[in-house]
């Protein structure tokens, strides 16, 4: 008995230790469907980052917005959301006052866009994607995916915040 449960354990943990997810991560990802080759800004910015599993399907998504009051900040991966089964895309748009509003939301609505049109090149589930961030933008964002017809099924955290369902 003390056999069968030995070799039950080393199948378990071989198993377990076999099915270890890889991650990969695509940067500088042009998101706009702007002319990107006008506008350098507009290249500097409208861009993001993409960290998944490798050879996995249906996860979900988090669409990550950088803090900064819409005039700093830059795209990022937090590490505390790494490998943890989830895909998640870092976003850059553009800042005030080089634009003003609406143009920083409409960018951030098109990150969210993006993630709609292509997650499941990467493994994820278009039904399962979840924006975080820090309060201005993805408060921002909230009202402008409202009016955004394709998007009205996201729903939306941010870290000050409660489930919003849009």
């Amino acid at each position: 008995m003390k056999l069968k449960i030995t070799i039950l354990i080393a199948f378990l943990t071989f198993n377990i230790q076999g099915q270890t997810t890889n991650y990969s991560t695509d940067k500088n990802i042009n998101y706009c469907s702007e002319s990107f080759s006008t506008d350098a800004y507009l290249q500097e910015r409208c861009i993001l980052d993409i960290n998944y599993p490798n050879n996995q399907k249906g996860f979900p998504t988090i669409v990550w917005f950088h803090g900064g009051g819409l005039t700093g900040g830059e795209k990022e991966i937090p590490k505390a959301l790494q490998e943890k089964g989830v895909v998640i895309i870092g976003v850059n748009y553009r800042l005030y006052p080089k634009i003003k509003a609406p143009t920083y939301i409409d960018d951030s609505a098109a990150d969210v866009e993006w993630a709609f049109k292509n997650i499941e090149e990467y493994g994820g589930d278009p039904t399962k994607i979840f924006v975080f961030g820090h309060l201005a933008v993805t408060q921002s964002l909230i009202l402008q995916l409202e009016k955004k017809e394709a998007l009205t099924a996201t729903t939306i955290v941010d870290e000050h915040s409660a489930l919003i369902s849009c």
